[in-house]
């Protein structure tokens, strides 16, 4: 035991270590507190436990996915869109030229899965606020509320998707 302490002594007297995990922390406790902001238009009292697929889904997202949360969706669809696109580079010539150009392509791949996320968003967010919320805890069903709901859930994926590029850049390890 004294040995492990010593570690993780030695680990937070290293200055750049220390503020890379405190940013990782951070970032994560930024996650955290957005999992509990509640989607507008849902009464969260009337919000039941995910079971089966989505309980599982619940579970990796923190709590996210049950409590109808701006963060609802995660980094899901951009998993879903760069596994895509690294398909598509197998696949499809336009995509194997642009991987082979290097920097430039690259940055043209993440820029192409930028924009698939942000498709792939609006048709899981669609479906979750059309089939995953329990209807009873809808405020107000309307198109509008659909609509909004569909942005907000396609915003907090894209904050996602920040976050996890700022745990790359200054924290520990890959964010996303």
């Amino acid at each position: 035991m004294k040995k492990f302490i010593d570690t993780i002594r030695n680990i937070f007297s290293i200055e750049e270590l220390r503020i890379r995990i405190l940013n990782t922390a951070g970032f994560l406790i930024i996650f955290r507190i957005g999992t509990f902001v509640v989607l507008p238009g849902i009464d969260p009292s009337k919000l039941t436990s995910a079971s089966g697929i989505f309980g599982f889904l619940d579970t990796i997202l923190g709590g996210a996915f049950s409590n109808a949360s701006i963060f609802a969706l995660g980094i899901m669809p951009y998993i879903s869109a760069s596994i895509v696109l690294q398909l598509m580079t197998v696949t499809v010539p336009y995509f194997q030229k642009l991987q082979k150009e290097g920097d430039s392509g690259r940055k043209k791949i993440n820029q192409l899965t930028r924009v698939l996320t942000i498709g792939i968003c609006f048709a899981q967010g669609f479906s979750y606020v059309s089939a995953a919320i329990e209807p009873s805890a809808i405020i107000d069903n309307t198109f509008f509320f659909k609509f909004t709901s569909v942005i907000i859930l396609t915003s907090g994926t894209i904050f996602c998707m920040w976050l996890g590029e700022k745990i790359t850049d200054k924290g520990i390890g890959n964010g996303i």
